[in-house]
């Protein structure tokens, strides 16, 4: 081979393991993905606040109860719940299992070595959940989702039926398991603690928010989590939880249909049919169930511990607590999957594309718009610097109103920075640290309006 051959190989070579490692060009994105994990996270801030303001953690019943708007405060907190409640969390992991799922295929497909690349992926986000669970909130996910994405990378390999039904079990014990992990604390004095739930800790709490006093709020927050989500053990059940649903969103993504719906969509249509309305009907008596046969249940919403607490052992373990909560063990994933269906659905429609392609816009810069969720629960909730200091002070109603607003205002702002950028500010971050190198952040040449 002559020097210029040589030369220009060597040249062809470099320029295809750049190639193998760089990130995804906007083109190259799955606009149903963007969609998809755009509605996910207003779910998700949307039930994050209403735990924040209703499962005895910043609020307490009384409060709660003494409002002008009590009455349609619990209404609004009942369709919240049969909406959303552990259907947008199930959205967002199933999403990254499948995320994962499409990174492996190109990746792979590039020649590069998935394996290294998805690591250093994973360690950085761990180490982004980690300060953003330590210092920021309290709730935040991203940490279990690296872990949960390190046991999926180990399982890349196994037979697409497993993925399946060992996703399916996973997800379903892990609920379990964290409803029985929290019942254990509460029988147990909360491990010798005191309740992180009751009257007395919402008060400490609310008065170091009004003092402005966040090293008395981290500390507070701190033993929450230590007490009820470490020697609780409830970290186990989520993981589980998270995992169930990676595993299915990567079992998703081998059959190709998100990324290739149009192919695919006479199916969705059918599954649409088979899944949104049952549902919606078997999470509606679930949730007749919950606020009826146990009302304290309702009340709370997320807060299932404080629940058992108030509860006797005859209703806890009474036939309408199991059936209530076995239907909603039913109706999550039924719910979950007729969303995915009827909006990717939607997308194929003039209408309905033009109702949620917005929802894209925060979809792709979902990473920085939950770190920005988190500074909006801080400023609503409490009183540390410009904070309103709302804690107690609001119910379910004002919640949502408030979150529409702000998940608005998210989306318009993630339409004006990527006419800009070709990444968000965190998607940046992660990938520059994940690539061992910064990616170019502006646009080349701005899109005209």
């Amino acid at each position: 081979m002559s020097a210029s051959n040589r030369i220009a190989a060597s040249a062809d070579g470099a320029a295809v393991a750049s190639n193998a490692v760089a990130p995804i060009a906007a083109e190259q994105r799955v606009r149903e993905l963007d969609v998809l994990r755009g509605v996910a996270l207003f779910g998700v801030f949307l039930m994050n606040m209403i735990g924040l303001t209703e499962a005895q953690v910043m609020s307490t019943s009384i409060q709660l109860q003494s409002l002008p708007t009590a009455h349609i405060d619990r209404i609004a907190l009942e369709v919240i719940n049969w909406l959303f409640l552990d259907k947008a969390n199930t959205l967002f992991a199933f999403l990254f299992g499948l995320g994962f799922y499409l990174q492996m295929e190109r990746i792979e497909a590039r020649g590069a070595d998935f394996a290294r690349i998805y690591r250093r992926r994973l360690g950085v986000l761990l180490l982004m959940g980690v300060t953003h669970i330590v210092f920021v909130w309290m709730w935040d996910i991203l940490h279990l989702y690296a872990i949960a994405g390190f046991i999926l990378l180990a399982m890349r390999k196994v037979k697409t039926r497993t993925l399946l039904v060992g996703g399916i079990l996973l997800a379903l014990f892990g609920r379990i398991a964290q409803d029985s992990l929290a019942e254990f604390a509460a029988l147990n004095s909360w491990h010798g603690y005191p309740s992180p739930y009751s009257d007395s800790a919402v008060i400490v709490r609310q008065g170091l928010s009004t003092a402005g006093d966040y090293v008395g709020l981290f500390h507070e927050f701190a033993r929450l989590n230590l007490v009820d989500y470490l020697l609780n053990a409830s970290i186990v059940g989520w993981l589980l939880y998270v995992l169930g649903r990676f595993m299915v969103g990567a079992w998703v993504g081998r059959h190709g249909w998100i990324q290739r719906a149009a192919e695919h969509l006479p199916g969705f249509k059918r599954t649409l049919w088979m899944t949104l309305p049952a549902g919606l009907i078997v999470g509606a008596i679930s949730q007749w169930i919950f606020v009826y046969a146990q009302p304290s249940y309702g009340q709370t919403g997320y807060d299932a511990t404080a629940a058992y607490v108030e509860a006797g052992p005859m209703l806890r373990w009474g036939r309408w607590l199991f059936v209530g909560r076995t239907l909603h063990l039913v109706a999550v994933p039924l719910l979950a999957t007729g969303y995915v269906c009827a909006i990717v659905v939607g997308l194929h429609t003039t209408l309905g594309k033009r109702l949620l392609t917005p929802f894209a816009w925060s979809g792709r810069m979902a990473l920085t718009n939950y770190f920005g969720q988190s500074l909006f629960y801080a400023v609503v909730m409490f009183g540390v610097g410009p904070g309103l200091d709302l804690a107690g002070r609001i119910g379910a109603t004002a919640v949502f109103v408030m979150i529409v607003v702000a998940y608005a205002t998210q989306v318009l702002f993630s339409r004006w920075w990527l006419s800009r950028f070709r990444y968000g500010p965190a998607e940046w971050v992660w990938r520059g640290l994940t690539y061992g190198k910064w990616p170019q952040l502006t646009l080349s040449q701005r899109p005209r309006a």
